[in-house]
């Protein structure tokens, strides 16, 4: 067996070399893997274990959501302009999806209403793996990519939590409709409130083990975790809110080696989001798509035609975007991962014996991440949507000292892509405190003098105090001409 995990693995990793130039995610190359050795393809691997896949997908989904509340730290220059449209279509957004949805799923394909929803909202979330790997790597405009990876990174709660009262509503509507409410109110309120407050401890440990070797904060970053999904699930509230608030809490917080553990988390859920969707990938029996496929098509149709555009046309009311604008963030609305962890639900409370449900989401889902994901764009070339200057322009580095500090250790990309020309070093006027201290250029590092002239394509290594940062990076990029 662990020689043919290592095979599943060792295929992932050359197949995302052969097909890296079309920006083909890691969620479709992960769920081909284990189509292909699973039981209907190479037929190496049986799996059918519905219960061992949705446990060991929720322990995935801990690591998953709590990176995506930690990663939002490094954003919140990007978050902030558009933070009211991206909380609303993380909440209010999902159920619109579903809703929706739902009313035209029914109506074309005769399904009753309550399974047509149920349907919907386990696919009504987008998936923050695909887009954050497919956005970085295309020049699409600034703020319609904030706007993505803010909904994205955090509207998988609001999904699992609908999905969730769906499920109770049609297995138990004789016990009547407000205690599922009541319940599902109090799963966001503790929920959140349960993240916050694990979130603080987990600052204050932080903060407490200092003197420490870096080893002992990742082992705290995993405990932390862990700690704010119990928590939320011993108090009856919701954990995977929980999970998501603990981190974004921790993530915007000072603590030693900030962004060790922050390359850490994201460490923790790429080896996640590759295990949960190998196994769901060995879960998918291809064979069965002959039964569901037209079933399939139409949820990937009703969805991504009718259901998002209109979430997006009300969540979008009291924001200025354009016909294009909407009809991008429409487009780009990619499924993934937890959709497909979701389907499991349904499975493992006997509502789905058939595997239906589940077949019919994986096959929109793929469907989403090839006609979504892959040309994403040349769906932004085609609005005028793409951006300029803002790829690969700044990245923080580690600066390590476990005491206090005003400065910061960044990185400034000036990429050839958009920039062109070069400067001496002594022509920028950078601020008092502000040193260039590498510049990697063609991977060859050179040690700069005032002399030393900066080239398109260089990486610049910068220390400089925090609240300089965005002064820093505009003047040396505002130096160069624009492609």
């Amino acid at each position: 067996m662990l020689f043919v995990i290592s095979l599943i693995l060792i295929f992932i990793i050359f197949f995302s070399l052969l097909f890296k130039k079309v920006n083909i995610p890691l969620i479709l190359i992960s769920l081909a893997s284990g189509m292909i050795f699973g039981s209907d393809v190479l037929g190496i691997i049986y799996f059918d274990d519905v219960w061992l896949t949705k446990e060991i997908a929720n322990i995935a989904l801990i690591f998953i959501l709590f990176a995506g509340g930690y990663g939002l730290w490094d954003k919140k220059s990007e978050i902030k302009p558009v933070f009211k449209i991206s909380v609303f279509l993380s909440t209010f957004g999902v159920f619109f999806t579903a809703l929706f949805s739902a009313f035209f799923f029914s109506f074309f394909s005769g399904w009753e209403f309550w399974e047509s929803f149920l349907l919907c909202a386990i696919i009504s979330s987008t998936d923050a793996a695909a887009c954050f790997s497919i956005l970085n790597s295309n020049s699409v405009d600034k703020r319609l990519t904030s706007i993505i990876k803010a909904e994205s990174a955090s509207n998988d709660p609001a999904a699992i939590m609908l999905t969730t009262f769906i499920i109770h509503v049609i297995g138990g509507v004789s016990e009547g409709y407000t205690r599922y409410i009541a319940l599902t109110v109090w799963q966001m309120v503790g929920g959140v409130g349960m993240g916050i407050a694990v979130g603080y401890i987990g600052v204050f440990l932080f903060r407490r083990i200092k003197e420490l070797d870096i080893s002992y904060f990742y082992i705290l970053l995993v405990a932390i975790a862990l700690l704010a999904y119990s928590a939320g699930d011993f108090f009856k509230a919701s954990p995977i809110l929980s999970v998501f608030f603990a981190g974004l809490v921790i993530g915007n917080e000072d603590i030693p080696y900030k962004n060790m553990t922050s390359s850490f988390a994201e460490i923790l859920s790429f080896i996640a989001n590759t295990v949960m969707f190998i196994m769901l990938g060995l879960l998918v029996f291809p064979k069965k798509f002959a039964l569901i496929w037209e079933l399939g098509l139409l949820l990937f149709f009703v969805v991504t035609f009718i259901g998002r555009p209109l979430a997006i046309i009300i969540s979008s009311f009291f924001e200025k975007l354009n016909i294009r604008e909407k009809t991008f963030l429409s487009i780009a609305g990619i499924k993934g991962s937890v959709p497909i962890v979701l389907a499991t639900y349904p499975l493992s409370v006997g509502m789905d014996p058939d595997h239906k449900i589940f077949n019919i989401i994986f096959f929109a889902v793929t469907l989403s991440v090839i006609f979504q994901g892959i040309p994403i764009a040349g769906f932004a070339r085609m609005l005028k949507l793409t951006g300029n200057g803002f790829k690969k322009t700044i990245n923080m580095m580690q600066l390590v000292n476990i005491h206090d500090t005003d400065y910061e250790l960044i990185e400034v990309y000036v990429d050839e892509e958009f920039y062109r020309g070069e400067r001496k070093i002594s022509e920028l006027s950078l601020p008092m405190g502000t040193t260039i201290t590498m510049i990697n250029r063609n991977n060859s590092i050179i040690a700069p003098s005032g002399q030393t002239v900066i080239k398109a394509g260089d990486i610049l290594f910068i220390l400089t105090e925090k609240n300089k940062i965005k002064e820093v990076t505009d003047i040396i990029l505002g130096k160069f001409e624009n492609k």
